[in-house]
């Protein structure tokens, strides 16, 4: 099921360069495997956990970007503004063989993605 994503568009130049960065560490998450906003921040550099969570409230609906595989740093699944995202984030990585515990948070340690590394920025 695809998920009902609002498109936000990056306010400059700049932040757009930025937010490509970090949709390109993301898309090399692999299916199965989630990551959190502060270990995206790191690998991409020069940018916060907040700053990621702006990218991917930002993500085109029909992207290629794998937004559902970005957790917060507890492994769960952060609440949305106005919607059901949440909602749908969950019923994807499910789709993918991501399993939540009774308290809805997912085993970093089992599906968690190691990444790249930060001395291998992208």
């Amino acid at each position: 099921m695809t998920s009902k994503r609002s498109y936000t568009s990056p306010q400059s130049n700049a932040e757009s360069g930025l937010y490509e960065r970090i949709y390109n560490v993301v898309r090399k998450i692999p299916k199965g495997k989630v990551t959190n906003y502060g270990h995206i921040a790191i690998i991409v550099g020069e940018c916060t956990p907040r700053m990621v969570g702006y990218a991917m409230a930002s993500v085109p609906f029909g992207s290629n970007v794998p937004w559902q595989r970005v957790v917060n740093s507890k492994g769960e699944v952060s609440a949305r503004r106005g919607g059901d995202g949440a909602f749908h984030q969950r019923e994807q990585l499910e789709a993918e063989g991501v399993v939540f515990d009774e308290a809805g948070r997912i085993d970093l340690k089992k599906f968690g993605w190691a990444g790249p590394g930060p001395r291998q920025r992208l």
